[in-house]
This record gives C-alpha cells, structure tokens and sequence, in this order.
C-alpha cells in the first residue's frame, strides 16, 4: 500500500507545480488553494510512504514522478517542446525509477 500512497503522493506533486505556474505572486486565491492543497497532499502521502520505503528511495521516486508528470502537462498542456533527446531522457527516468522500486528491499 506504501507504494499506491508514493504515486498518488507524486502525482499530487505535478498538481502543485501545476498550480505554482498559476498562482500570480499568490494573488489568484483558487491557484493559491490548489497549490496549498496540492502540496500538503504530497508531502503527507511522501511521509506516509517513507514509513514503510526507505527514504532516499520513496523521495527519488516521488521527485521522478512530479518531474516526469509535470514534463507531460508542459508538454501536452503548454505546447512544451517534446524533442527526441527530451522523450528519450523521460524514459531513462522511468526505468531508474523503476530500478528502484525493484530494488528497495525493507
């Protein structure tokens, strides 16, 4: 179960850094409660996680799906470049974050 609560806990974190691009120096106030949402979410599922993952493992993971999520939004939601070097790179990112979690252990 430490592991369904890591991914919602990183996809919590393409919310935050979704809603970060919005928030206008905190003056739009449904950005701001999103990111503030977003953010206390991820970080409460990464901890719950980390109780059971060890931690280097269950924060790389965390980063490498807010990282790879947010990649995707930029790039299916903002028209970011999705070159073949850059597509290339995300999947090296999945297999080391699969890596890992084959190889966390207790």
């Amino acid at each position: 179960m430490a592991w369904v609560w890591l991914i919602l806990g990183g996809l919590f974190e393409v919310g935050f850094t979704t809603s970060l691009r919005h928030v206008d120096g905190f003056r739009s106030i449904p950005w701001t409660i999103a990111f503030l949402v977003s953010v206390t979410l991820s970080m409460l599922l990464l901890e719950i996680a980390a109780r059971t993952i060890p931690m280097g493992t269950a924060y790389t993971v965390w980063v490498g799906i807010g990282a790879l999520g947010t990649i995707l939004v930029g790039i299916l939601a903002y028209g970011e470049s999705a070159t073949p070097v850059r597509l290339l790179l995300m999947l090296a990112l999945i297999g080391c974050i699969v890596g890992l979690k084959l190889t966390a252990g207790k």
